[in-house]
């Protein structure tokens, strides 16, 4: 678990490499995250702070990387690779929050039953990635709270997510995985940054 302080460190950073990324296209690593060194699964959410649409979501969901480099690279990706929606202009961070989650390592759900799987996720403390062959896809914890959504739904809108047919967590031989997620979220853009709490 990381404090409040240090997730307020993270989101800040994340910022400061956007805004040097678009003003720049350089990418930076600053000096003061590479302590953090454990390899840890991280998005980077950035939403407008006006309307609350989803301006770029782009993260590791397996802890491939050390902290520091996911954050930063999850970061810019966020901004400019998210196939939903243009590459993101300097002008218009200003009018953005950004999140940043953390993520434990995902756990493989085993089941002899398909659908004995909502059992095994809590809404407000899972997250779920779903795989099959060439596809994935993956919902974070919070989105599954935010649309108000029962672990059924859960699991067919991820489903969805990964290209698949909704029911396809019952149907097809996939692997369904869970994991936690720390969130740490600005409430204005450049404003204080709080930890929220889904439960």
């Amino acid at each position: 678990m990381y404090s409040l302080k240090e997730g307020e460190m993270f989101v800040k950073t994340s910022r400061k490499v956007i805004k040097h990324y678009l003003e720049t296209k350089e990418i930076i690593f600053p000096e003061e995250i590479k302590k953090y060194e454990e390899k840890r699964g991280v998005f980077t959410t950035i939403k407008n702070f006006r309307t609350k649409d989803l301006r770029g979501c782009i993260g590791f969901p397996f802890p491939i990387y050390p902290l520091w480099k996911a954050l930063v690279l999850s970061s810019i990706s966020a901004a400019t690779e998210d196939p939903r929606f243009e590459p993101m202009k300097i002008e218009e961070l200003n009018e953005c929050t950004i999140e940043i989650n953390i993520l434990s390592e995902p756990e493989i759900i085993k089941v002899e039953n398909p659908e004995d799987y909502p059992k095994h996720i809590e809404i407000g403390k899972h997250g779920i990635i779903v795989q099959y062959g060439i596809y994935s896809g993956l919902l974070l914890p919070e989105v599954a709270v935010e649309n108000n959504w029962d672990e059924y739904t859960f699991l067919s809108y991820t489903c969805l997510k990964a290209g698949l047919p909704p029911d396809s967590w019952i149907k097809l031989p996939i692997k369904i995985y869970r994991f936690t997620s720390q969130i740490f979220q600005e409430i204005e853009p450049e404003g204080e940054v709080i930890e929220i709490k889904l439960k």
